[in-house]
């Protein structure tokens, strides 16, 4: 291995640190049209009255858009209607779209479009939803339009219900000798990602619809908006430039539906719809809340018997991607822990709050703060140390999960590993909760994670290969650059395979459904494992097609062959070859004669084996791996005015084998951010009508620069087989565990036990103060 393991510079680095890369946003044309959403007021509400006279009379207005035409849209579900129709369910809903010749004309139109409205009773979480008598939000929940897996409960605020029925309850209760419950909670919040969404769509005079979005799913868009508006997925095209930060949030599709029927209602021309800060927080989908009873049973010796859980997801006024977090929650319901008998209810609720997609990590972090915080609780009462407490129950091959997977050790890191070197990192031995001073204490705390992926089963990613005269390669991958640096690694896959200078790999960065090859969606932490082996395949493909044209040209047989260094040689003896580059476009015999012509390699990859969930037991396999890891924090919090300090967070994770060196450590450690994030800052406050009060960073504040602890990263290799040098996904895994490991210091530092993100002060004086 020469490439693979190596620290080189990402492909996009240079026009990043230039500040000359183009976002979605940066692109302007004169004949550019701007819309311009009106949003609802309210939480929950009946849409009484609109005029839209006064804002179609400023000039340089198109169109002023409202709902009622349109076909109901989700990925999971189709519930939602694009523009609200009678009656708004969520604060930030799109009521109305303005379209005019500058952003501003349509700012000012917008504030011009008079609507009144009769509030409605609002259901407020995801218990509320669930009681008897709760305001039903979509009474017609049986008629909507779903795919498998979605598992709906009509007459109720339960949008779909997934079950993990492993072992026996009962017998798990009776081997129990000590029991532990204890409920969990945190509010919706946001991605917060630099840039916000943004979309523009026209629609050309030969029909082709093209789009270009800031998205995690540009393929995904061509697919759904060929279905919801029956139009023939070869009219349309998407295009997905450089993303500035992303998350999950841009993996749902919303305002390419709003952007394409913007442009539909001004006959085609170009619209772009971009969103301001509060309307990327609130009306574009966001991060899903949970409230979660966890009951754990277990021998007196520590064993763990039995886990019964209750996750009720904050799935927000419409479902969307909410059912499938709900189904990935479940999947990983209890952590990477041996448990014969495992019952876990895990329904995604209808509220009145803004719907959610994907968050890094997609339902894992959400999970494993319960679970985790239920770790520490049974181990307190056990008097065991809590490490020691994981180590004796973690799962290893020989095992099965929750969803009846039997692991091997290709499919499942080693965790306890990863907490052998966790031990070290963090300084364990020297003790977990210390009193510095009379009000100072630092106390340390820990959680494992696992994490496998919860995908459509025929996912797949394909590549494309071409070579250029002078020998170099251009590889083309629908894998969107959302910052995690996968083409770059793809790169350094295509690299090592053929044996060449990576700065001889040319990576397209845009991607357009034209030309370049499906991938999937870039989620999921999927990118590297499965366009990675699409680039495999694409460069045996290439090798193949070299070897064939040298050994007519070398007069030697194929399997005589190899290529590499920018050659194709003689095995036994290289010094008989010829140049790639003089046989890329075909080869000139002396005589003038040509063979050949430019070389183009392809490659596809789908995921294998994988399987839909059992209604009523929710076995099957739902991803091909689980990439298992240790984390831990040390804080140290003064009890006067509890506040505290992040002094150090560590994660150690089984990566499988590290292709990128410095990249792995960078993904790693921004995603411990945004899970310290989340765990000590984030939240949305919602007001009793439902109302976002916080929709600013001003008053949103995510950790800022010089609030950051001593990042530590490091990583455990056991290889996984099937994957592109045997390297798992890493993308979301540092966040999992860290708003449980926070919790769990702060637990141990003010000794009681902490329940409900995010971790603020006020919330930590109000529960050792035993106040409400």
């Amino acid at each position: 291995m020469t490439i693979i393991g190596q620290s080189v510079f990402r492909k996009d680095s240079w026009e990043k640190v230039t500040g000359k890369a183009k976002y979605t946003d940066d692109f302007e044309s004169p004949e550019m049209l701007y819309g311009k959403l009106v949003t609802s007021p309210y939480g929950h509400a009946k849409i009484d009255f609109f005029d839209t006279s006064e804002a179609l009379k400023i000039r340089g207005v198109r169109a002023v858009i409202t709902g009622g035409e349109f076909p109901l849209t989700g990925e999971e579900m189709r519930d939602r209607p694009p523009i609200a129709v009678d009656r708004v369910r969520y604060y930030g809903e799109v009521v109305a779209i303005v379209v005019a010749d500058t952003l501003a004309t349509a700012q000012l139109a917008a504030t011009q479009i008079r609507m009144t409205y009769s509030p409605l009773p609002v259901v407020n979480s995801p218990s509320e939803a669930l009681q008897p008598g709760a305001p039903l939000l979509h009474e017609k929940l049986g008629t909507y339009e779903k795919i498998a897996g979605v598992y709906p409960v009509p007459g109720t605020n339960i949008a779909s219900k997934i079950k993990i029925r492993k072992g026996d309850i009962r017998k798990g209760w009776q081997e129990s000798d000590i029991s532990v419950r204890s409920t969990f909670s945190f509010n919706p919040s946001d991605h917060a990602a630099m840039e916000t969404r943004c979309s523009f769509a026209q629609i050309h005079e030969d029909g082709t619809i093209e789009i270009t979005s800031s998205s995690q799913a540009p393929f995904m868009i061509k697919k759904l908006i060929a279905q919801y508006f029956g139009i023939p997925v070869g009219n349309i095209l998407v295009k997905t430039p450089l993303v500035g930060g992303a998350y999950g949030g841009k993996a749902s599709v919303q305002l390419e539906i709003l952007a394409y029927i913007a442009s539909k209602a001004v006959n085609g021309r170009l619209v772009k719809i971009v969103n301001d800060r509060e309307e990327d927080m609130v009306t574009s989908p966001g991060h899903i809340g949970l409230e979660a009873t966890v009951k754990l049973g277990c021998t007196s010796d520590g064993m763990i018997k039995v886990a019964e859980l209750l996750y009720l997801w904050d799935g927000g006024a419409y479902s969307d991607k909410s059912i499938d977090l709900a189904r990935a929650g479940a999947v990983d319901c209890t952590g990477p822990y041996r448990i014969e008998n495992i019952y876990c209810d895990s329904l995604s609720m209808y509220t009145n709050h803004p719907y959610p997609a994907p968050f890094r990590g997609f339902s894992h972090s959400e999970v494993h703060f319960a679970f985790e915080r239920a770790m520490d609780m049974m181990a307190k009462k056990l008097n065991m140390d809590p490490l020691d407490f994981r180590y004796i129950n973690a799962i290893s091959p020989g095992d099965t999960t929750p969803t009846q997977v039997k692991l091997n050790t290709s499919n499942v890191g080693n965790v306890q590993k990863c907490m052998d070197r966790l031990k070290e990192l963090i300084h364990w031995k020297d003790g977990e909760r210390v009193e510095v001073d009379e009000n100072i204490i630092r106390a340390k705390g820990v959680s494992c994670i696992w994490k496998t992926s919860t995908i459509d089963t025929n996912a797949s990613s394909g590549v494309i290969l071409t070579f250029n005269p002078d020998g170099s390669v251009n590889l083309m991958s629908g894998v969107v650059e959302i910052g995690t640096g996968t083409k770059t690694i793809l790169a350094q896959i295509l690299a090592e395979r053929l044996k060449m200078p990576i700065e001889k790999i040319n990576v397209q960065m845009l991607v357009d459904t034209r030309n370049t090859p499906e991938h999937w969606k870039t989620v999921a932490s999927r990118g590297t494992f499965m366009a990675g082996r699409a680039v495999l395949n694409a460069a045996d493909d290439v090798i193949l097609q070299l070897k064939e044209r040298a050994s007519c040209i070398l007069r030697a047989p194929i399997e005589d062959l190899e290529v590499g260094y920018e050659k194709v040689f003689l095995r036994d003896d290289p010094d008989i070859h010829v140049l790639v580059k003089d046989i890329a476009y075909g080869y000139v015999y002396p005589n003038g004669n040509a063979v050949g012509g430019q070389i183009i390699g392809s490659g596809t990859y789908t995921l294998r084996h994988l399987t839909q969930l059992d209604k009523e037991t929710g076995a099957g396999k739902p991803g091909p791996e689980w990439t298992v890891g240790a984390q831990g924090v040390e804080v140290e919090i003064d009890t006067r005015t509890y506040r505290y300090r992040l002094l150090k967070a560590v994660s150690v994770i089984d990566i499988g084998r590290v292709l990128n060196q410095k990249t792995a450590e960078g993904q790693v450690m921004g995603a411990m951010n945004m899970g310290l994030s989340f765990g000590g800052r984030e939240t949305f406050l919602f007001d009793q009508y439902a109302r976002v009060l916080n929709p600013q960073l001003r008053t949103y504040r995510p950790i800022r620069y010089g609030e950051q602890p001593e990042y530590i990263v490091d990583f455990v290799q056991t290889p996984q087989l099937d994957a592109p040098y045997g390297a798992r996904g890493v993308g979301e895994h540092g966040l999992i565990g860290m708003p449980a490991a926070l919790a769990n210091s702060l637990s141990a530092a003010l000794q009681v036990d902490l329940h409900h993100l995010p971790l603020t002060p006020e919330l930590l004086w109000r529960s050792r103060e035993g106040r409400t």
